[in-house]
């Protein structure tokens, strides 16, 4: 989960280097087969991530800690889908 701006931007870059290593993959790669076995795992990362990214982007800062600690609340300290 991102947390701060100094992340979002970490965040970010992981996006647009996942971004470019599957457009050289798709340039270089010949087999199709070969092109989505390789590519699924960079576009499914990117996917992820930019779900971390809409989450973090949703809230303005100060609604981000009672965001969490709704969240928290809600889930009574317990980890869901873990």
């Amino acid at each position: 989960m991102i947390a701060n701006d100094q992340e979002l931007q970490t965040t970010l870059d992981r996006i647009a280097w996942f971004q470019q290593q599957a457009a050289h993959l798709r340039r270089t790669e010949t087999n199709p087969v070969n092109y989505r076995a390789a590519v699924s795992g960079f576009l499914a990362e990117i996917d992820r991530m930019q779900l971390e990214v809409r989450e973090y982007l949703r809230f303005l800062p100060a609604e981000s800690v009672g965001a969490a600690e709704q969240n928290a609340a809600t889930n009574c300290g317990r980890d869901v889908g873990v």
